[in-house]
């Protein structure tokens, strides 16, 4: 445990920051897990929905420095991969 006053309050800054990253983090994979749903349940549309709705939470992270650009990136091209393959 810290014993100088700026310690406990970084300390107390932590631990706050840490439940608003959680936060968001549930929030950025409920919203692939919608679209992962949504594919599963081969609507073209419903995804496609899901799909727009997602990129920008995808993206908003990436500048909250949650996840890297690269990740982000990469849920999103193999997202819209599996949304294009409904159409065949």
């Amino acid at each position: 445990m810290a014993n100088i006053k700026s310690a406990k309050k970084r300390a107390r800054q932590a631990e706050k920051t840490r439940s608003h990253n959680m936060g968001l983090r549930s929030k950025l994979r409920t919203s692939i897990k919608i679209v992962i749903s949504a594919i599963e349940s081969k609507d073209h549309k419903v995804a496609q929905e899901a799909f727009k709705n997602a990129v920008p939470v995808i993206d908003s992270m990436v500048n909250k420095n949650i996840i890297k650009r690269n990740k982000a990136a990469r849920h999103k091209s193999r997202l819209n991969k599996m949304i294009k393959g409904l159409s065949k």
